[in-house]
């Protein structure tokens, strides 16, 4: 071989080591920011972590918080607010009662007809309306003259197609989801407004009698019975069809819970007095917050970006406002750790653009391709050419967030339990727990999108309900979807206020 051939030869081989050397390189480059982007993943998994010994922590913890919310005004992050309903639907209620139900842009006018058996609702009739946007800031007389407006064309159509008279009295249930402090059954004072509403000579007026002076301006004959929130309707639902129903949680874009407690438990009124012996209370369990949640690195940004930080802690964990937004903080992450889901997108930059319905479908993809997480990442957060591995990395991350989500959620319907002596353990007193092995059959109603149509959460908060309680315990709990408690739960708390007379919680 002459020394020209030869010098090729070296060449030659020169260059083949540096190609092997550039793919080697590659190779160990890309290991290193998979690694990187598995160690923010592993981050992400032990932060969430709930361990059931963690769970009855928050379990404890919530029961704990009930108490305290119970004997003091300001004593707890749950606010314990009593709702005046101390007697829920029994199934004996007859006749054709209404609700009405505003608690955002729009309001439903409804119609129950009811048969006098439990679970007897024989009819019902729906209307929805947009509330035109100048009506949500403008006076309080506009808004509510609109509201029965809508109403009286709605029982004029009753009027033509069934003989009733247009004068005739009816009772009615009113859904009002906004912060109201309550003052009996039928009245509360508006508090403060929120979702967009921002009447000002509303603020501080009692909200019934704004509707009801509506309803007279209108000529009709229209008695509002109860006053109440969507949780509460959601409670009334629930034990009109069961009445071993003692709590209700809704899981949605929001989150809130009540129960029924015993009268003399609210230590913050006392002398307070019904006829029942009990009281529905308003948890307002989205303001819930303990040590023993477990926090991450994302829910502090989270927190501090809302437009209310350090407050609704619970809800910014477990409801679906949140959920979606979490997730995307964990891809942003992973996205400036790593090159593996491509450059940093203006889309992945934005808040809440990943809503929590993608999320769950991004979940619950069960194509071998995961085409459905690719889809999203592809046409709501510009994330293109992402390989399968990454996708499924995308569903890791939705994986470990929703649990996290199901399983606090889970712990926190345990805790009411807990402080009503339907765990297992007989319940607080005065702070301590007492032991009780009897165990009743004891229902929740559950309502809310997040449960009702996102079958993995389903599926993590059920399960650890039965983790936390025990298989003998859980077996005497039962869990049970209800559907429109604002609005046919409202119409029921109308029916079982219409025939008493006098009211029946006193104050001594």
């Amino acid at each position: 071989m002459g020394r020209a051939a030869a010098a090729a030869a070296v060449l030659a081989a020169a260059a083949a080591c540096a190609v092997a050397g550039v793919a080697v390189g590659r190779r160990v480059s890309s290991r290193r920011k998979w690694g990187r982007v598995i160690d923010v993943l592993k981050e992400l998994e032990e932060g969430c972590d709930t361990p059931v010994g963690r769970l009855k922590q928050v379990v404890d913890a919530v029961a704990v918080e009930m108490h305290a919310g119970l004997a003091s005004e300001g004593g707890s992050k749950l606010r314990m607010l009593l709702t005046f309903v101390d007697n829920l639907p029994s199934g004996r209620e007859k006749g054709t009662f209404y609700a009405l139900d505003l608690g955002g842009t729009y309001f439903r006018v409804l119609r129950v007809q009811l048969g006098g058996q439990r679970s007897s609702i024989l009819s019902h009739d729906v209307e929805r309306q947009p509330i035109p946007e100048h009506l949500m800031t403008g006076r309080t007389k506009d808004l509510f003259d609109f509201i029965a407006s809508v109403f009286k064309q709605f029982v004029e159509r009753e009027e033509s197609g069934s003989g009733y008279p247009l004068d005739r009295r009816r009772d009615l249930g009113f859904t009002f989801s906004f912060p109201v402090k309550q003052t009996s059954v039928s009245s509360g004072i508006l508090m403060k407004w929120t979702k967009g509403f921002a009447i000002e000579d509303m603020v501080g007026k009692e909200v019934v009698a704004c509707l009801q002076e509506a309803f007279t301006r209108n000529g009709l004959d229209v008695r509002v019975a109860a006053l109440v929130n969507d949780t509460v309707g959601t409670l009334a639902l629930g034990h009109y069809h069961d009445a071993d129903t003692v709590a209700a949680v809704i899981i949605g874009t929001g989150t809130n819970a009540c129960y029924v407690e015993r009268t003399d438990a609210i230590i913050k009124c006392q002398g307070l007095l019904t006829t029942s012996g009990g009281m529905v209370v308003n948890m307002e369990w989205g303001n819930f917050w303990s040590s023993h949640l477990p926090r991450t690195s994302y829910d502090v940004d989270l927190d501090a970006d809302s437009p209310n930080p350090n407050d609704q802690g619970f809800e910014k964990m477990i409801s679906g406002m949140y959920l979606g937004e979490i997730v995307r903080r964990v891809i942003l992450r992973m996205t400036l750790e790593s090159d593996i889901f491509g450059p940093v997108s203006s889309k992945l930059s934005i808040p809440f653009i990943l809503r929590t319905p993608l999320m769950a479908a991004m979940h619950e993809d069960d194509s071998p391709d995961l085409t459905e997480v690719e889809r999203i990442l592809r046409d709501i957060l510009e994330v293109r050419d992402v390989p399968l591995k990454v996708r499924k990395l995308a569903v890791n991350v939705c994986d470990v967030v929703t649990r996290r989500a199901a399983r606090l959620a889970a712990a926190g319907i345990v805790g009411i339990l807990k402080k009503i002596g339907r765990d297992g353990s007989g319940g607080i007193v005065s702070g301590r727990s007492r032991p009780d092995t009897r165990m009743r059959r004891t229902v929740v109603a559950i309502e809310g999108g997040l449960y009702t149509n996102y079958g993995m959460f389903r599926e993590y908060l059920n399960e650890a309900v039965v983790e936390i309680l025990g298989e003998e315990v859980a077996q005497h709990v039962i869990l049970r979807e209800t559907e429109d408690g604002s609005g046919i739960g409202a119409a029921l708390l109308a029916a079982s206020n219409s025939s008493r007379n006098v009211d029946t919680v006193q104050m001594l």
